[in-house]
């Protein structure tokens, strides 16, 4: 049986978004955790990991776990934190 390898998209904002582009794509296997993706993110990304690591990551509009399943076709979103007065 031959494995299929797909890409997810991934939507970065702010400092985070210009570093590392505002649109990057994560190959995958099939269905994998936020965890894991944000693992990924990390490892394709090390120098930027305290920024990966602090970011809120939405799936399809909305804030998610740590163990929420990431689908093909879903819309994923890295929100660093926001900080104002």
């Amino acid at each position: 049986m031959i494995k299929l390898q797909t890409k997810v998209k991934v939507l970065c904002f702010a400092g985070l978004g210009e570093a590392i582009g505002k649109c990057v794509e994560i190959p995958v296997d099939s269905e994998i955790s936020v965890s894991e993706l944000r693992e990924r993110l990390i490892s394709t990304y090390p120098e930027h990991e305290r920024s990966i690591r602090s970011c809120m990551i939405a799936v399809n509009h909305e804030y998610v776990t740590q163990e929420t399943a990431i689908k093909t076709g879903d819309q994923i979103a890295l929100i660093p934190p926001v900080s104002g007065g």
